[in-house]
């Protein structure tokens, strides 16, 4: 059975080399909302119906992603970077008529988001990200101790076909395992949306394409960071950070001074919650969003 989110309509929608899947809802001004690893548009599925009543919402799935296409990756990795798929998500914005809009992602999604803001300023009105701080800060904090917690960083950026081979072992155990740890409430994904996420990523293609997706960002994303900090470009629209952290616990990185040095117009929200905020912490992450996109 096709898991959609109730109310929207689907579209495929070309935007260069590839084509988007694509659920849009709702009316008035446009947010584009981006999913992380390892899911689909569906892990906004609560948000995006509740954002739907004021404005127009549209959930794609990321290149390698989901139903969106899955192209072959390049030496330099770039097929797969973050401003490439900055530029998917302008495009299909055109595409459907904004030449401007807001954006929230989480996870990788977070990544695309960011670059976006950074690459197209002029296009975005407002950027929200949750659950990351950037890839060249995050490469930065990484302690022996946050590296075994977050080895697929290190293990999907393998060279192929490595992890490919492994991960296509037992798919549904590995990327199950990210859908089980990474959420406090374990209703939050439930059987169908579960079956859905893992549908989708245990494709051989899809294991390839998001190997690919963390090989770019070992490589040529945080190249990309370094050399904005040295131009000093910042994010000039209104930015909210959104992050997990469980009652008593330190948060994992310094969230908060991460995000501040790329964005000077910063509001910050923590969430007690996993780290799939869109799945674990829905209304709370409503309410951030529509904090600032209440910002003029």
């Amino acid at each position: 059975m096709t898991v959609l989110i109730p109310g929207f309509d689907y579209q495929r929608v070309t935007v260069g080399d590839v084509t988007l899947n694509v659920a849009f809802g709702g009316r008035g001004n446009p947010v584009i909302l981006l999913h992380g690893f390892p899911q689909t548009h569906l892990a906004w599925r609560h948000v995006a119906t509740d954002l739907a009543a004021d404005y127009q919402v549209i959930c794609p799935d990321l290149r390698g992603y989901g139903n969106s296409d899955k192209p072959a990756d390049d030496a330099g990795h770039t097929v797969y970077s973050k401003r490439t798929m900055a530029v998917d998500i302008v495009a299909l914005a055109g595409q459907l008529g904004h030449d401007r809009f807001a954006v929230a992602g989480h996870d990788r999604g977070a990544g695309v988001a960011f670059r976006a803001g950074l690459d197209h300023p002029d296009r975005i009105s407002h950027l929200a990200v949750l659950g990351v701080i950037p890839i060249t800060d995050l490469w930065k904090a990484l302690t022996a101790q946050l590296s075994v917690a977050l080895f697929h960083l290190y293990f999907m950026a393998h060279s192929a076909p490595l992890p490919e081979r492994m991960i296509g072992a037992d798919p549904d155990e590995y990327f199950g395992y990210f859908l089980d740890v990474w959420v406090s409430d374990p209703a939050a994904i439930p059987a169908d949306v579960r079956a859905a996420y893992l549908g989708a990523a245990r494709r051989p293609e899809s294991i390839r394409a998001i190997c690919a997706d963390y090989r770019a960002g070992a490589c040529v994303d945080g190249r990309h960071d370094e050399e904005d900090l040295a131009r000093g470009r910042r994010l000039t629209m209104p930015v909210t950070a959104v992050w997990n952290q469980g009652a008593g616990t330190a948060p994992p990185f310094d969230f908060e001074g991460a995000w501040r040095t790329w964005a000077p117009k910063l509001r910050s929200v923590v969430l007690d919650g996993g780290h799939l905020l869109p799945d674990d912490r829905p209304k709370e992450v409503t309410a951030a969003l529509r904090t600032l996109l209440d910002q003029t």
